[in-house]
């Protein structure tokens, strides 16, 4: 008896230090907890782009991927809501959304991380958006030809979509970005994992 339980008594004191080890991993949503959201700057981007593009291109080539400042409007300081921020960055949009009159396009493309996010935001741009056309450019339920369909027989004033979807329509030429003149990146908002739009390595 005495030596059972002297050979029990290390192999439990294994066990503990191990289960100790995996406590203290931490996940990286733990870590994107902590981190407080902050206004995205045009540097954040610019930063991005290098990362992504870096080693592909040459340096003349990043050289000319680079965005002057003038491209870029105030960020969302976090103390508006989104349609608040809308007016404040295009508060001629009455005007602009009188003028539009291309089909294939929108004037105001609004980019997200996930379907469920981009009907949230539709749904908080109300006050800003007047009776202007909202397209809805994302993959779930919706087919990629329904809404080549839409953007060649209607003219639409604002798209709001997932990264993916909108390529694939620039790509197969359903949508056209000649008379876009604002382009919106949801930066800060987080998903279930926490992770920002910027976060997800297919983005």
């Amino acid at each position: 008896q005495p030596t059972e339980c002297f050979l029990s008594q290390p192999e439990e004191k294994q066990e503990t230090t191990v289960k100790a080890k995996k406590r203290k991993k931490k996940k990286i949503s733990d870590i994107l907890e902590k981190s407080a959201p902050k206004p995205g700057v045009p540097a954040d981007l610019q930063n991005l782009l290098r990362q992504h593009f870096g080693e592909n291109r040459s340096v003349i080539e990043l050289e000319e991927l680079k965005l002057s400042d003038s491209c870029f409007l105030p960020a969302n300081d976090l103390t508006h809501s989104f349609s608040s921020y809308l007016k404040e960055i295009c508060p001629k949009w009455a005007k602009l959304r009188k003028n539009h009159k291309e089909k294939k396009s929108v004037v105001m493309l609004v980019i997200c991380s996930s379907a469920l996010r981009s009907l949230e935001l539709i749904k908080s741009m109300t006050a800003f958006k007047g009776d202007c056309r909202v397209l809805k450019l994302f993959a779930k339920h919706i087919k990629i030809k329904e809404q080549i369909d839409m953007l060649e027989k209607g003219v639409f004033h604002i798209g709001v979509g997932t990264p993916g979807r909108v390529k694939a329509l620039v790509e197969q030429d359903g949508l056209c970005l000649n008379s876009t003149r604002y382009m919106i990146l949801d930066w800060n908002w987080r998903d279930q994992k926490l992770r920002r739009m910027m976060d997800i390595p297919e983005v």
